[in-house]
């Protein structure tokens, strides 16, 4: 069973076709050792599995403009990214909706991140749910999740995740202060409303010096992107 810690037009369309973030092909990276988004979106290695539109955790489509990219870890010692992506299109990842909690029933993210890929489950013009419920983590962000799985390389898991998540800066405008952890959101109703989460890039469970130590590997990709 897949637990989660639980928010874009599609980087690349499901079952192919034009890619909406590619850059044409005659297009050389930026001079001074800059990187093209379609560079960066190669190492981000990106596989879009859609869940249905109308099922599961896309059973509603509220339109998001997003403004945020919230960061979460799985704390799932199981399952990769394909994994992720099979329970959420399954309907596998419940959550009991409630007055103050989830608006649905269903987790939903954006992206779920491992040492080999990245796969995007909903569009990032939709609101997922990992974050805070009705509040803006939801309504405003971009979830990321990041696969914990043993024999999963965390190292290159947060690297890819840190291009990813440039790239998305890059296409929505998001600036580096708008990079949160899961943290950042508190959930009405929870003690600690605030999640230890993505712990593993948290001080004693808050955001400290691995989290800015990490937002500045972010930045130097987005810097590259020019």
């Amino acid at each position: 069973m897949i637990v989660a810690c639980i928010q874009c037009v599609p980087i690349g369309p499901p079952g192919g076709g034009r890619d909406p973030y590619r850059r044409p092909q005659t297009q050389t990276a930026p001079s001074g050792g800059g990187t093209s988004l379609s560079a960066m979106l190669r190492e981000v290695n990106l596989k879009v599995d859609m869940v249905r539109r109308g099922s599961h955790g896309r059973k509603a489509i509220r339109p998001m403009r997003p403004r945020y990219i919230t960061i979460h870890s799985t704390q799932n010692f199981t399952a990769g990214a394909e994994k992720h992506s099979q329970a959420l299109k399954n309907g596998a990842l419940r959550s009991p909706r409630t007055r103050n909690g989830n608006r649905i029933g269903y987790l939903i993210w954006h992206f779920t991140v491992d040492q080999g890929v990245s796969i995007q489950h909903m569009p990032t013009s939709e609101q997922g749910e990992h974050a805070d419920f009705g509040g803006p983590g939801n309504r405003l962000s971009i979830g990321i999740e990041m696969c914990e799985n043993r024999g999963n390389s965390r190292s290159a898991t947060t690297e890819r995740t840190a291009k990813l998540t440039a790239v998305l800066m890059k296409k929505h405008g998001i600036p580096l202060k708008n990079v949160v952890p899961h943290y950042h959101w508190p959930r009405r109703g929870k003690t600690p409303p605030n999640k230890d989460c993505p712990h593993f890039l948290l001080d004693n469970g808050r955001p400290g010096s691995k989290w800015r130590s990490y937002l500045g590997r972010i930045n130097y990709y987005y810097r590259r992107l020019g």
